[in-house]
């Protein structure tokens, strides 16, 4: 398979690309939607939460008057606050303040060693090959920054932080806009046809292409099928360090 013969930069999605589906669905949101009234009441009062929770409140009220008939009269702002976080999450909305709130909550879980995260097991060699050669290696995610470099710090396969140069969640804009790969790809300062973006969706992968990045559909066990004609598929980042020359 041949790309671009001078990438220099590689961008990579999260869930069902380095790290199995079923991780997220299975662990990180259920951890957070179980832990979030409490959390809530032990931080209520900082800044960081207080600035989330505006976030949120600012996001329900302008859901519409079908989608507010799912939350009974709360009995305090603590309690639907926790409400409408736990409806997010079972929506899987691509929220900023909830995303921004569940990094928070997994903070802790990571820290005393109740969540750690799997990665497929060709991930950690190749970027540690990638990083030799100066490869810029970014990750893309709808999850916020923190919940990313804390998944990367804590995985089954040891701290890989040091071999990631950036991140980028959706304060950057949505994952299927292209003028949010067009941003990244300034602020790592490539050519965006100089960064490979790889990801699990179809809808990402069509917005990578259309700000001129090269892209890759990678499957994995677990992920939904794609249809992505134009995206070439890989099983395996090690069938990705070909397509980088060093230097």
């Amino acid at each position: 398979m041949t790309l671009h013969s001078k990438l220099r930069g590689i961008l990579l999605d999260i869930e069902g690309t380095t790290t199995p589906i079923s991780f997220v669905h299975e662990v990180l949101f259920p951890y957070a939607r179980s832990r979030v009234k409490d959390f809530l009441t032990t931080n209520w009062h900082y800044a960081e939460v207080i600035s989330d929770v505006a976030l949120l409140r600012q996001e329900q009220e302008a859901e519409s008057e079908v989608t507010l008939r799912n939350f009974a009269p709360a009995a305090d702002q603590i309690e639907a606050t926790s409400n409408y976080v736990q409806w997010l999450i079972d929506q899987d909305r691509k929220s900023t303040g909830l995303k921004s709130l569940q990094g928070k909550i997994w903070k802790q879980g990571y820290l005393d060693g109740t969540l750690a995260a799997p990665l497929f097991a060709d991930v950690r060699p190749a970027l540690e090959r990638l990083h030799q050669n100066g490869i810029t290696i970014a990750i893309f995610s709808s999850g916020s920054v923190l919940a990313q470099q804390l998944l990367f710090a804590h995985t089954e396969a040891g701290d890989i932080t040091t071999l990631i140069d950036a991140y980028f969640d959706t304060t950057t804009g949505p994952k299927t806009a292209g003028e949010s790969y067009r941003k990244i790809a300034a602020q790592l300062q490539h050519r965006p046809a100089d960064i490979l973006f790889v990801s699990d969706v179809a809808g990402e992968l069509e917005a990578a292409k259309e700000a001129a990045m090269q892209t890759l559909l990678c499957i994995r066990p677990g992920n939904s099928p794609q249809s992505c004609p134009a995206h070439p598929a890989i099983h395996s980042f090690a069938e990705i360090l070909p397509m980088f020359s060093p230097g």
